[in-house]
């Protein structure tokens, strides 16, 4: 398979790679850290297979806007307080989905990324666009080097911000656990949480 790179400001851009996640195409296109790789809803095992990742480590479904959580989750008091805080932006949610048991969730701080996600139904499992173990891809290059022949195709939007890691945060269960803490501190999500009932 020859991978495709596709200007992401060119005319129908967002909509061919909406169309090739919706076939199971794997498609790799920026978002506010790093590029992001995807193959649609129903295709997730394939990732696994590109990037060579552990089968034990879930993929976190990056979503469109705040108001896909309560579709997707069991959305509790302090994950809604935080999510309105601090989406679109730097912070990964845990929580129960129905039938799906725990996921992680976040609404990535990049128009490209939500206008693609919007696009393949507002929620996509999305992991890093790199071999697993190798530096993370932060230009559709990079993407290339990596993946070239084992995906679709590259939605090129140029060098992606990069910075630090999303904060991740367990709301499962009665206390907010933070799992890693990455660009907002943990003062930051107390603050938050203090305002919680």
């Amino acid at each position: 398979m020859k991978t495709r790179l596709l200007a992401a400001d060119a005319p129908g851009a967002v909509e061919e790679a909406a169309a090739a996640l919706s076939r199971g195409e794997l498609v790799a296109f920026p978002t506010d850290t790093v590029y992001g790789l995807s193959a649609g809803q129903e295709h997730v095992r394939k990732l696994y297979g590109a990037k060579d990742r552990p089968k034990d480590k879930r993929i976190p479904v990056l979503l469109s806007d705040t108001g896909n959580l309560e579709a997707s989750a069991i959305v509790t008091p302090a994950a809604r307080a935080l999510a309105q805080r601090f989406w679109p932006g730097p912070l990964t949610i845990v929580l129960v989905a129905p039938r799906r048991g725990t996921l992680a969730f976040r609404v990535p701080d990049h128009a490209l990324a939500r206008r693609l996600i919007a696009a393949s139904g507002g929620g996509l499992p999305v992991t890093s666009a790199n071999r697993s173990g190798e530096p993370d891809a932060r230009t559709a290059e990079e993407v290339m080097a990596q993946l070239d022949g084992r995906i679709a195709l590259v939605l090129d939007g140029g060098r992606t911000p990069g910075g630090l890691a999303s904060t991740i945060v367990d709301c499962t269960g009665e206390h907010v656990k933070i799992l890693r803490e990455g660009a907002i501190s943990e003062d930051e999500i107390g603050h938050v949480l203090a305002s919680v009932v």
